[in-house]
């Protein structure tokens, strides 16, 4: 009997320490029940300090980290898939990523990035893609808005998202269309109020000053990721610095006759000798964002370009996925036009058909930006009063995936890069 019962013990002992000496592999190939929650895992993995490496190109982008039980529960709670794989075994897929033959290579992530999202804390009457990623996937983030940006908040964030804001002060260029709407009304106060509240007499000049926060903050090591308006709109804004290009429906006085010749467009994250669109009937800011009419639902999709995760982990990890086209989705700003991104700006996702950038990545300072165009990855047109979309209906979108890779990146380890 003592000898049975000292082999019991042992028996268990030695299980639970195959456990302690194990991993967790949760894959991200087709065979993931809900890719979107397994980036909330890692999250939630790195806030419990448990480094967690990111296997660039292995099974769409797997996530491996120490077998911890909390952490088993989780994936069960959040019904994502994932294996319980020896130390041994966790060692040969990392000697097999290894091999200089293949496009494979492994990033440590040890940091769970602070995160802010940039919106207005009043009712908006739009819903923000990133926004439902972040509630989707369980990951915490803050909203911050003007007054917090001003105060000199953002150094507090490690990443911060900017959706369907209007940079340039025109409310979105949505005055044709919607000037007796109680929302547009409601939005157009809202903005003066927290204006002439921190002491600017026009929407635009606050809205200038929040953009060169925003660019200090990426010149300092932040990572900026954004989508729909924005990008366009912050790069209008930063060249139109000391220009009035807002007609006299948005700010009371007219335009600057010669806005165009004299934007600087030195000052822009992205974009290079763009055309500024100053006719308020006219629903574009410019001629970054590409010409909508003409296409197909059905026939619209973006390619993801091919990086080599040994030699360009960035864009690497950024267009990890388990497809490689997507489908397209139109937005305030939709697309990027190809001959207006400025040449050391790295194309991530390009339509071919339609001669447009959709996934844009660059670098300014000691920081990074990431322009994603469209406003919704799974509602192809979204309009306003259209209800938000529900998540449990696409855990496998590609669209949103390309989000969740930028909410990771700030956690990986810092690699030189090789030359």
């Amino acid at each position: 009997m003592i000898i049975r019962r000292f082999f019991f013990v042992f028996i268990v002992l030695f299980a639970s320490f195959n456990l302690m000496a194990a991993s967790i592999l949760i894959p991200m190939d087709n065979s993931q029940k809900n890719h979107l929650k397994a980036y909330g895992i890692a999250f939630y993995a790195l806030q419990r300090d448990v480094e967690v490496s990111w296997l660039l190109n292995y099974e769409g982008g797997s996530f491996m980290m120490a077998f911890y039980t909390e952490i088993e529960n989780e994936c069960k709670l959040r019904d994502v898939s994932y294996k319980i794989i020896a130390d041994g075994q966790a060692s040969l897929i990392v000697q097999e990523i290894a091999d200089p033959e293949v496009n494979m290579d492994v990033v440590k992530l040890n940091k769970a990035p602070k995160v802010a999202v940039y919106t207005p804390k009043h009712y908006r009457p739009w819903d923000d893609a990133v926004t439902l990623a972040l509630k989707y996937a369980e990951i915490p983030y803050d909203v911050i808005y003007d007054e917090e940006i001003l105060q000199g908040n953002l150094p507090l964030y490690d990443w911060l998202h900017l959706h369907h804001e209007d940079f340039t002060g025109q409310f979105g260029k949505f005055w044709a269309g919607y000037q007796n709407a109680d929302w547009y009304q409601n939005e157009v106060k809202s903005s003066q109020d927290i204006a002439q509240k921190l002491g600017y007499t026009k929407v635009s000049l606050l809205k200038l000053d929040v953009a060169k926060k925003i660019r200090d903050f990426v010149l300092g090591g932040g990572y900026l990721f954004s989508m729909c308006s924005a990008p366009e709109s912050i790069d209008i804004a930063l060249a139109a610095e000391g220009i009035d290009i807002c007609q006299s429906m948005f700010d009371g006085d007219g335009i600057d006759p010669n806005a165009q010749a004299k934007l600087d467009f030195s000052k822009t994250f992205a974009f290079s000798n763009f055309k500024i669109v100053t006719n308020p009937y006219e629903y574009a800011k410019s001629n970054i964002d590409i010409d909508k009419g003409g296409r197909n639902k059905n026939d619209d999709f973006f390619t993801l370009f091919e990086f080599s995760s040994k030699w360009d982990p960035v864009p690497a990890m950024l267009t990890q996925n388990h497809e490689q086209i997507i489908k397209g989705f139109m937005g305030q700003s939709t697309a990027f036009r190809n001959e207006v991104i400025k040449s050391n700006v790295v194309i991530m996702g390009e339509s071919k058909q339609f001669k447009e950038a959709r996934y844009i990545h660059g670098s300014m300072g000691k920081g990074t930006f990431t322009f994603y165009g469209g406003h919704d990855p799974e509602d192809y047109q979204h309009f306003v009063y259209d209800p938000p979309t529900e998540l449990d209906l696409f855990p496998h979108s590609p669209g949103y995936r390309l989000i969740l890779n930028n909410v990771l990146f700030p956690a990986a380890k810092k690699k030189k890069q090789k030359t």
